[in-house]
C-alpha cells in the first residue's frame, strides 16, 4: 500500500471538526482530543435466583465490544419506495453491522453501515453502480451526506439551511441519487454504531493509513458478501472523507485490485498545507482570501464597486491573492513600506476588515479571527462551515468565534432525525449512542510534514485512465476554501487526456452546500450527471 505523507501532531487539526463554545473547550476541544468515548453498557432485567449476575452488564463493552453478541452480524432489512424526479423507485434498505475478522478468523470490529439497493428498473449487478459514501472529521459518521443529499430521506431544514424549530424530522428526498446508483453509507471505527470488539484497542484504527486499511477492508467484504464485484464502483467523501477517498483510490487498487469508475469529492482537502496556516506556511492566507471576500460580499461589507457584482469581487480577489498578495508574503520583512501599505489597503477592500486590524495582524488574518471580526460591530460571528449563517458571540472583544453557528444549525436536526429514522423506519435497534461526531485522537504520522494524498489520486488516475473525478466546492466554505482545492488540482501533474476526466462544480453555500435548497438541487443533478458520464459505454 502507498504510504500517505503525514503531518506533525504539533499542528492542530481543528480544520474540519466544528468550533466549540469556550465552556466546552475544556472537555471537548477540537482534535487532538482526549481519547475516544466509552459507551454505557446495556443491562438486562434481573433474574430472580441470580441477583449478583443481574447486577453485571449484559455485555462487556470497549468501544461497543460484546462478548456474547458481538461476534455475529446484526442486520435489518426493510423495503420502501421514494419518488425521485417524478419516478417511483422501490428499494431495499439494509442497516446493521458486519463483523470484520483477520485472516486467522479473529473478530476485531463490528462495522455499521446502511445500504440502499434498488429493486426495480435495472438491477443487474454488472450494470447497476454501487457508491460507497462517508464523511470526514476525522471522527465523523456518514450521517451528513446520507441525510443531506444522497439517501432516499433527507433532513428538513429551512430553505437557506438555517435551523428550524425542534423537534426535527425527515422528508422524502426527491433529489436522491438512488435512481442512478445503489448506495452504501459507511461509519468508520468509533463513529456511528461502529465499535471494536471486546479487548480490541480502538485507537489502533484512528489514523490516516489505519483508517484506509479498515474502511478498505469493509468495502472489500461488502462487495464480496453482496456480489458487487462486477458492478461499476464509486466513492463519495466529504471534508476529511475526500482525503480518505483519494487515499482509498490507491489502497483499493494496490491491496485488492479494485479499480474505481469515479470519485466524488465534496468540500475537498487533499493537501493539508493548503488549509493549515502557521509559522513558515503562508499558503492558506492566500487561498482563503477569495472565500473571505465571498463572505464579506454576502454580508454587504464590500465597497460599492465590488458589492454590486459577486463575480467581479471574486475575480479580483483571486487575481490579487495569487499575484500581489502572494508576492508580498513571499518578500516577508523585505517588503517595502509603501508596498506594504498598498497590500493593507487592498486586503481591507476585499475582506471588509479595518486597515489597522490587518496591519496589526502583519497582513495575515487567520480564518478563526475572520469569523469574529467581520461582523464585530453587530456583535455577531459568521459560520466556519457556512459563512452565510451567523450567531452571537460570547462578547465583543474575543479574538475568535467561540462557536460555529453553521454547525449548531445542523447538529441537532441531523442527529435527532437519524436516531429516530434508524429505529422507526430501518428497524435497527441499539442502546449505544450513535456517534455523529466522535472525539478521537488521530494519528497523522510522526514526520514533520503535511498530509498529502494528491499524489495517490494522481497515480490512481494514471494507472486507471477510465477513472473520473468530480469536485464540489462551496463559495461560502471557510473550512476547505474553493481556491485551495483548485490550487491543489492545478498542481497535480496529469496528462491532458486524463485532466479531462476532472470536473468541478461551484455552489452558493458552504462546506455542506446541500443544506441550502437550490445548492442541493444543483449538486444532486451534477452528481447524477457525473455518475452517468463515468459508466462504461452502453450502460
Amino acid at each position: 500500500m502507498k504510504s500517505i505523507k503525514p503531518v506533525s501532531l504539533a499542528i492542530a487539526c481543528a480544520f474540519l471538526l466544528p468550533l466549540r463554545s469556550s465552556a466546552a473547550d475544556s472537555t471537548n476541544a477540537p482534535p487532538p482530543q482526549a481519547g475516544s468515548k466509552t459507551n454505557a453498557p446495556k443491562t438486562e432485567a434481573p433474574e430472580p435466583k441470580k441477583e449478583k449476575e443481574s447486577e453485571k452488564p449484559a455485555a462487556d463493552k470497549k468501544e461497543g465490544g460484546d462478548k456474547k453478541e458481538g461476534l455475529k452480524d446484526e442486520l435489518s432489512e426493510t423495503t420502501n419506495t421514494v419518488t425521485i424526479h417524478g419516478e417511483t423507485v422501490k428499494y431495499r434498505a439494509t442497516a446493521g453491522t458486519l463483523v470484520m475478522k483477520d485472516e486467522e478468523d479473529k473478530p476485531h470490529v463490528k462495522f455499521f453501515f446502511i445500504a440502499y439497493t434498488r429493486l426495480d428498473g435495472e438491477t443487474n449487478a454488472a450494470k447497476r453502480p454501487i457508491t460507497f459514501s462517508f464523511n470526514g472529521g476525522p471522527g465523523s459518521s456518514s450521517v451528513w451526506l446520507h441525510l443531506g443529499v444522497l439517501g432516499p430521506r433527507r433532513v428538513h431544514l429551512k430553505e437557506d439551511g438555517s435551523l428550524p424549530p425542534p423537534p426535527f424530522h425527515l422528508v422524502d428526498n426527491d433529489d436522491s441519487i438512488l435512481d442512478v446508483s445503489d448506495i452504501a453509507f459507511i461509519d468508520p471505527v468509533s463513529t456511528g454504531f461502529t465499535r471494536t470488539v471486546a479487548g480490541e484497542d480502538p485507537n489502533k484504527y484512528h489514523g490516516v493509513d489505519q483508517d484506509l486499511n479498515s474502511v478498505g477492508d469493509f468495502i472489500r467484504l461488502y462487495i464480496t458478501r453482496y456480489k458487487r464485484w462486477p458492478s461499476p464502483k464509486f466513492l463519495i467523501g466529504e471534508s476529511y472523507g475526500t482525503t480518505r477517498a483519494a487515499g482509498l483510490s490507491g489502497h483499493l487498487e494496490d491491496r485488492y485490485g479494485i479499480y474505481l469508475n469515479g470519485i466524488m469529492l465534496v468540500s475537498a482537502v487533499l493537501d493539508f498545507s493548503t488549509i493549515l496556516n502557521g509559522r513558515g506556511n503562508d499558503t492558506p492566507y492566500i487561498l482563503f482570501l477569495p472565500s473571505e471576500t465571498a463572505a464579506a460580499w454576502y454580508h454587504k461589507k464590500l465597497p460599492p464597486d465590488l458589492q454590486g457584482d459577486r463575480k467581479k469581487a471574486l475575480d479580483e480577489s483571486e487575481k490579487f491573492a495569487m499575484g500581489d498578495y502572494a508576492h508580498a508574503l513571499l518578500e516577508g520583512n523585505a517588503l517595502p513600506t509603501a508596498d506594504r501599505a498598498k497590500i493593507v489597503t487592498e486586503l481591507a477592500r476585499l475582506t471588509g476588515l479595518p486597515e489597522d486590524y490587518i496591519d496589526r495582524a502583519n497582513l495575515r488574518v487567520s480564518s478563526r479571527r475572520f469569523f469574529a471580526e467581520l461582523l464585530r460591530k453587530e456583535g455577531l460571528v459568521i459560520g466556519r462551515y457556512d459563512s452565510r449563517l451567523t450567531g452571537r458571540n460570547y462578547d465583543g472583544v474575543s479574538e475568535d468565534a467561540d462557536y460555529d453557528p453553521s454547525f449548531a444549525a445542523t447538529l441537532g436536526p441531523f442527529s435527532g432525525a437519524f436516531n429516530d429514522y434508524v429505529r422507526s423506519e430501518l428497524k435497527f435497534e441499539s442502546d449505544i449512542p450513535y456517534e455523529v461526531l466522535a472525539g478521537v485522537q488521530w494519528d497523522f504520522g510522526r514526520a514533520n510534514r503535511y498530509v498529502d494524498v494528491a499524489g495517490v489520486l494522481r497515480d490512481a488516475m494514471t494507472h486507471n485512465p477510465y477513472l473520473k473525478v468530480f469536485v464540489a466546492n462551496g463559495y461560502y466554505d471557510l473550512a476547505t476554501p474553493y481556491l485551495g482545492t483548485r490550487y491543489t488540482f492545478e498542481h497535480i501533474p496529469l496528462g491532458p487526456d486524463i485532466r479531462d476526466h476532472l470536473t468541478m462544480g461551484y455552489y452558493d453555500a458552504g462546506h455542506m452546500m446541500y443544506i441550502n435548497t437550490p445548492s442541493r438541487v444543483a449538486l444532486s443533478a451534477d452528481l447524477e450527471k457525473f455518475i452517468r458520464s463515468a459508466l462504461p459505454e452502453g450502460q
